[in-house]
């Protein structure tokens, strides 16, 4: 499959990879046809989709009999009055029919906006009226399709709510009811440009309001890099992503890239996180290829890994925040695997990481991906030297790399401000050391200026994830008369000691701090929770901690 989209398909070594990456962009790319379609027809009982929850279901679907399901919802959404422009919100947890509707939607020309369960009214209408969305198509969850109805009036675009599930309310569609009465599925004449608008994410919001980040058709073929060469995957691979499907990381990790590949996606569909059983799932299914955030492993490696057979485990990735050394290490020592890491944002693909052919470090983010040509800029605009702090910028030149964004959707002014001059900015701070590998430093707004120094949260927060009570931390900086800002630690203790939090602890981990990084960078507050704010996606909101320090949350 791949050969039909890039020129090389196999890379050796990092000079071969960023001299020989090629795409090959075919006139009027759609993932759903030119990719899954074709498969049906090479390989029409490969394996595409094993899903199953926490309650024992299963289903496993092959590439043939996912092209007819594909159809059949795309024949129905045509039925509803939904096509080519249209924009559709997609709330659907985990289920198996976020797989099949994500590909309907590709094949009418609608614009998918993938959304979390969690949001309210208020984010609801927010997203509706910013996007004019036409239509919702939701889970049966109670707290789902009450914010939807109390969001209705406030939501003059959508005409057409649908619910996937048995509990209906008054005013919805009923799609697995109605789906297998829609007639049989022609393809429209005419269905998308390259650079029509395909997919369109609210972003996580970890600094302010979610911004609406718009992508093309081709940021599909973007993720081949992903799937085939940052998660290593082929034909034969089971690959388990941990991510929420109103979550970018969700067509990352359970979608493009690995379908790419001919992999097969494996979906554990549960409410709650749980190691345990998510290890239990991994055994079970004997997955292959493994990505998740950092979080995740933090709390894997506080299992007994011993207790689960993880042989089948060829590969381990992680992205969505820096990965502290200290937890890479410790997953080497119990199961023998690296972890790969890759950074990106909602507006891009993968612009950074470790791929097969490089020797991680632990801790970097790994090399440019060649599709991308990345740079770091000072605050005046001229480039870094290896070892000196920066922003990684993206320079675009005269033609968009295929995967980043189109814009923010109606909204040209934030789009300048990101975007001019030939560079996008992505506000995220990293050196490059001696051998080309990045390391991260954090947002811009997250640096935090004590006493003349910049400090970046990440390298204090590797520092305290290196004392065996801190299982996650977050740093951030706290007004001060005297310094300007003095460094915070919020802290989340492992089980063992929690009954030990007090002035002793704060202490003992200050001088942690001080031996294992720059004196000057130790924590001067240290405040343990039970629990850190996070997004969906599971980033750490250090904008919640910051403004309930400042007495505003």
């Amino acid at each position: 499959m791949i050969e039909r989209f890039l020129k090389q398909t196999k890379f050796t070594s990092v000079e071969d990879y960023n001299k020989n990456l090629e795409f090959i962009i075919p006139e009027n790319f759609n993932f759903a046809y030119d990719v899954m379609d074709e498969w049906a027809k090479e390989r029409p009982d490969g394996l595409a989709l094993l899903w199953t929850n926490d309650e024992g279901a299963e289903i496993r679907t092959t590439f043939a009999q996912l092209k007819e399901q594909t159809d059949q919802a795309a024949s129905y959404l045509q039925s509803l009055g939904i096509g080519k422009n249209d924009p559709v919100m997609l709330i659907l947890k985990r289920r198996y029919e976020w797989w099949v509707i994500m590909l309907a939607l590709c094949k009418i020309g609608a614009i998918v906006i993938p959304a979390t369960h969690m949001l309210t009214k208020k984010d609801i209408v927010y997203r509706n009226t910013r996007a004019s969305v036409k239509a919702i198509i939701c889970v049966d969850d109670p707290y789902v399709t009450g914010q939807i109805q109390l969001a209705k009036d406030g939501s003059p675009t959508v005409s057409r709510y649908i619910v996937v599930g048995t509990n209906i309310p008054e005013g919805f569609h009923d799609y697995l009811k109605e789906v297998g009465q829609a007639p049989k599925f022609q393809r429209p004449a005419f269905v998308n440009d390259n650079d029509d608008t395909m997919l369109m994410y609210f972003t996580s919001g970890t600094s302010g309001e979610p911004k609406m980040v718009a992508h093309d058709y081709l940021y599909a073929m973007g993720h081949l890099t992903t799937g085939v060469f940052w998660h290593n995957l082929h034909e034969g691979s089971l690959h388990l992503t941990v991510a929420d499907t109103g979550w970018g990381k969700a067509v990352w990790g359970k979608f493009y890239g690995q379908w790419f590949a001919g992999a097969t996606v494996f979906v554990f569909d549960h409410e709650k996180f749980d190691a345990d059983t998510l290890l239990r799932q991994m055994e079970k299914y004997r997955v292959t290829s493994f990505c998740a955030p950092p979080t995740i492993y933090r709390f894997m490696i506080r299992e007994d890994l011993s207790k689960y057979d993880l042989s089948s485990l060829e590969y381990c990735c992680t992205a969505g925040e820096a990965l502290n050394p200290a937890v890479f290490d410790k997953l080497r020592e119990l199961i023998g695997l690296n972890i790969m890491e890759g950074f990106g944002q909602t507006e891009t693909t993968m612009t950074l990481g470790t791929f097969p052919w490089m020797t991680p470090k632990p801790g970097s983010m790994g090399m440019p991906n060649a599709q991308y040509d990345i740079d770091l800029l000072r605050a005046d605009g001229t480039s870094c030297e290896d070892g000196e702090k920066g922003e990684i910028v993206v320079r675009v030149g005269d033609r968009k790399p295929i995967g980043l964004f189109k814009y923010y959707y109606r909204d040209e002014e934030l789009t300048r401000e990101a975007w001019h001059d030939g560079v996008y900015h992505t506000g995220d701070m990293a050196w490059r050391d001696e051998d080309g590998y990045y390391w991260f430093e954090g947002r811009i707004d997250d640096v935090i200026k004590s006493s003349g120094y910049r400090i970046g949260p990440f390298e204090v927060e590797s520092a305290l994830m290196t004392h065996p009570a801190v299982v996650e931390c977050a740093i951030t900086g706290v007004p001060d008369d005297i310094r300007g800002m003095v460094v915070k630690a919020t802290v989340v203790l492992g089980k063992e000691w929690k009954d030990k939090a007090g002035d002793a602890l704060v202490k003992e981990l200050q001088q942690h701090v001080k031996k294992v990084t720059a004196p000057y960078k130790y924590p001067r507050i240290v405040e343990f929770v039970d629990e850190l704010p996070k997004t969906i996606s599971g980033k750490i909101r250090r904008v919640e901690i910051r403004k309930k320090d400042a007495g505003q949350a």
